[in-house]
This record gives C-alpha cells, sequence and structure tokens, in this order.
C-alpha cells in the first residue's frame, strides 16, 4: 500500500488506527482458513489473531497447469492434521494418507486432465486452536491425448495369449501420431528373466516394436509396461493411459521352408522332429486389373505365427484377381489354416495337389502341406513361433505381419528413437 507523507502533527492514536487496519486487510496465499470459535473470523482470511502458515499446502492455492502425476502434500508446520479431502468437480474425493503423526498427508492416486480440484483441511494449530483451510487448483489440460496399445501384432493384443513363442516381438501402437519419439520410447519397459538383448525400432510415427537381438529363450518371462500416462510426448500430446503385460516364452519352434528343395524342416528345442514335403509359391508376376502389380513367390525370410484357424476363406479378390476366369482366380474354403504374413501367406492342408508336395511348387504364395502333415502343424504351432522359408527370389517385407527377423540387428537398432 502506497501512503502519503504524514504531518508530525498527527496524533499517535490515528497512526495505530490505521496501521491496524491495514494489517486486518491482508491476506496469506489464496487459502481461505477459519478458526473456529473466534468472534469476528473470516472464511476468507481476514480474522484477528490468524495464524500464518499452520498449514502448508502443496500446490499453492490458484496454480494452474499441474501435473497430473503431481501428489497434493498438506504439511502441518505446527499442530497436528485431522481432516484432508481432495475432491474433483464432482465431489469424487481422492484417495491419499497420513503419516503415523498426522503431521503430513499425501495424495495418492492420479488426477484427471484439465481438471479442477478443492483441497479442504481440518486440524489444530500449534497453540491448539482448531484450523480449517481451503484452495482449489487446476491441472493440465492437454491439446490432445494418444492411447498406447500392446499388441503381439497388428491383428491380435499381446494380452490375448500368456504363451507365446520364441519368435514373438512386441508391439506398441498409439492412436496419434507422436511427435517426440524419444520422449515416447523412454517411458516403454521392457524387463526379462532371464535377462535379455534388445531394442526397439520405429515403423512411422505411431508403431514401434521390440525383438530381442536373438530369438527368445524358451522359458523366458517377460513383463511390458508403457508408462505414459502424464506424460508430454510432443506438442502437447499427453498419454491417455498407462498399460502393461506380461507373458511367457514357450519351446522353441521353427520351421524350415527351403524354396528349391520342396521340403520343410521342423525344429523343437533344437532338435529336427520332422521333415514333410511341401509345395509354395509357384512364382512369377500377375497385373490386376487395377494396374497392382502382384508375385507369386513364397516371401523370404522369418516368419512368425500370426494366428491359426481351422477354416479361412481364401479368395484373390483379395489382392484384385476378381474375374472368375482369370486362371489365378480363386475363392475357396482352406481347412486347418496357420498365417505368417499380413500379406496372407499361411502354412495349410492342401489335399488337392499331393503329388506335387516335395516336387514343383504350385501355390499362389502359400505353402501347402498334406493332411498328416498340416494336421500336426495346426497342432503344434501357435503365435510367436518361426517358419523361415530359404532361397525365395522376394523377401519378407519388416512390417508385413511380423518381419522383424527380416532384419540384421545393426539395421534393427537404427530404427531406435534414442
Amino acid at each position: 500500500m502506497h501512503k502519503s507523507p504524514r504531518r508530525a502533527s498527527i496524533r499517535l492514536g490515528a497512526v495505530a488506527v490505521v496501521l491496524a487496519l491495514a494489517a486486518a486487510g491482508c491476506s496469506q496465499g489464496g487459502a481461505t482458513w477459519r478458526r473456529a470459535g473466534t468472534a469476528g473470523s473470516s472464511a476468507e482470511g481476514g480474522g484477528a489473531g490468524k495464524a500464518a502458515g499452520e498449514f502448508k499446502i502443496v500446490p499453492v492455492a490458484n496454480t494452474s497447469q499441474v501435473s497430473v502425476l503431481d501428489p497434493v502434500t498438506v504439511t502441518a508446520e505446527s499442530g497436528t492434521l485431522e481432516t484432508v479431502t481432495v475432491t474433483n468437480p464432482d465431489g469424487k474425493p481422492v484417495a491419499g494418507e497420513f503419516d503415523a503423526a498426522r503431521k503430513s498427508w499425501r495424495s495418492t492416486e492420479h488426477f484427471g486432465y484439465g481438471k479442477q480440484y478443492t483441497v479442504a483441511v481440518k486440524g489444530t494449530g500449534g497453540g491448539g486452536q482448531p484450523i480449517e483451510q481451503t484452495s482449489t487448483f487446476n491441472t493440465v489440460k492437454p491439446k490432445n491425448q494418444t492411447m498406447p496399445y500392446l499388441r503381439a501384432s497388428d491383428m491380435h493384443l499381446l494380452k490375448e495369449r500368456s504363451t507365446y513363442g520364441v519368435g514373438q516381438t512386441i508391439q506398441v501402437w498409439f492412436d496419434e501420431k507422436v511427435p517426440d519419439k524419444a520422449a515416447a520410447q523412454r517411458l516403454l519397459e521392457v524387463n526379462t528373466s532371464p535377462q535379455t538383448e534388445g531394442a526397439w525400432h520405429w515403423f512411422g510415427s505411431q508403431r514401434v516394436e521390440w525383438r530381442p537381438k536373438e530369438y527368445w529363450k524358451p522359458g523366458t518371462e517377460v513383463t511390458v509396461k508403457a508408462n505414459l500416462y502424464g506424460k508430454d510426448l510432443g506438442q502437447g500430446l499427453y498419454g491417455q493411459a498407462d498399460v502393461n503385460d506380461s507373458f511367457k516364452i514357450g519351446d522353441s519352434r521353427i520351421a524350415i521352408a527351403d524354396n528349391d528343395s520342396k521340403q520343410m524342416k521342423v525344429f523343437v528345442n533344437g532338435q529336427m522332429v520332422r521333415q514333410m514335403p511341401v509345395s509354395l509359391g509357384k512364382g512369377g508376376y500377375n497385373k490386376t486389373a487395377n494396374g497392382e502389380t502382384i508375385n507369386y513367390w513364397t516371401n523370404g525370410g522369418p516368419h512368425v505365427v500370426l494366428e491359426k484357424a481351422p477354416v479361412t476363406r481364401m479368395s484373390s479378390a483379395s489382392y484384385g484377381v476378381k474375374d472368375p476366369k482369370d486362371p489365378n482366380f480363386y475363392d475357396e474354403q482352406i481347412k486347418l489354416t496357420v498365417k505368417i504374413s499380413a500379406s496372407g501367406e499361411y502354412l495349410h492342408l492342401a489335399d488337392w495337389n499331393v503329388p506335387a508336395h516335395g516336387r514343383t511348387n504350385t501355390s499362389h504364395g502359400c505353402i501347402n502341406i498334406g493332411p498328416a502333415n498340416a494336421q500336426w502343424i495346426y497342432d503344434n504351432f501357435v503365435p510367436g513361433d518361426v517358419v523361415d522359408v530359404k532361397n525365395s527370389p522376394i523377401k519378407l517385407a519388416p512390417t508385413n505381419g511380423i518381419g522383424a527377423w527380416t532384419l540384421s540387428w545393426a539395421d534393427w537398432t537404427k530404427g531406435s528413437a534414442l
């Protein structure tokens, strides 16, 4: 308060009155308070005999843009706390706990985005007098939010199974484009037992994938965490939630199909347990009615089982061949199907061309198998198991299903944002 100079002739009593009024007009930090049972007390902080700073509330009153991860703390610098209530706009209380001496209280759950919270405190001051305080604060309001999804592939969530094969990778899919990939990646965890070396690789700005340097060791236990809630991922995009999941690696099952020999050898935990004649993609190219060029080879390199079904409808219309008169047209219900790529490659029963198995490649890109072997594959192979195709002129793309293993370790680590 600015004051005009006063003449020395003003009486001292008048000065005392002015000073008393000035003191009564000052308030403390925006928090309201009341000393119970005191005549003339005010909920707005103007009552006589106020004990300044009895309770320290953080965030301080009227603070805005508070992180949803920052706890509310209330501390009695002298005296004790009786009750502390933090409520959201709907009046729902936020969980919290006192210390043993009831000198402090701390919230124990996160806050919501873009909300105003009210803190109400009751306790006893250092002199034994009852004290009440209230304050409010506002949490940060993101420009946008993104939900992370833990996926086994672009078709299935990780939580759909508890056990996967040795070729399984871990995907985190964001439903919004992430501006700051490095910030997002720092918030992702993969914990394994036994310890396993691995790395993240970004495919665009919405999908990041983790794979071990080598195939998983059978029996490995894996926990994945995306600790994104309350975190700025760039340009005001915040994580919508934290997500986590756990799974275990089962036995090692690796099938090696050779495009040249037309044979497929199956190894379980390193031991060859089965060899079967097969027929792979016949090769060559075709141009569809819409001008797209497609090929009929089985893609080369390690594939990973994505899913399986007792019957799958397979149609050439899925890649543009719709004319029934086209020699490459088909529309069939196929049995015992094990899917190994997003583009539609399967291991499946092909009992109509058993004479070709082991002799000629006749399929449109799938791996055709005879009845007994198809049943064995279907019964034993699960998502995460590996089907490695050798000697094909066409290489499986890293984003075609789980094509992560077609990249060298050096190339894989180049995809990290850190």
